[in-house]
């Protein structure tokens, strides 16, 4: 299966803005570790684009608008033609489950980066 991974704004812009260090490089390291393909988003690390579901947008009640937030970012998962989406953040999780049907990739299988891990361990 294809996956790809998704940047959160937390784990990387903002903890680069706040504590010189951003974890893009770490997530794909694990990648690797756990898969034989994935593909990179574009763009990528710093650059990639907001889910839309952040900063408490998930409990506000504006389905419509994080729907039209996430819009950019269901079209860079779905250039990668990726059948899973990795993602680390609980609002990320949360926000591309909600939204993916919308743009028709309701079978995009979204995964926590430490389900991966824990499906890796299963022998």
């Amino acid at each position: 299966m294809t996956a790809t991974y998704h940047d959160p704004c937390n784990y990387g812009r903002k903890a680069e803005k706040q504590f010189g260090h951003g974890f893009f490089d770490e997530p794909r390291w694990i990648l690797d570790q756990c898969m034989e393909h994935w593909v990179d988003l574009h763009p990528t690390k710093g650059d990639q684009f907001c889910c839309g579901g952040g900063g408490g947008a998930m409990t506000t009640g504006y389905h419509a608008e994080r729907i039209r937030y996430g819009r950019q970012k269901m079209a860079q998962i779905r250039a990668t033609r990726a059948e899973m989406l990795v993602v680390p953040c609980h609002s990320c999780h949360g926000q591309m489950n909600s939204i993916k049907a919308e743009y028709d990739l309701a079978g995009l299988k979204v995964k926590y980066l430490w389900e991966l891990v824990a499906d890796c361990l299963i022998l």
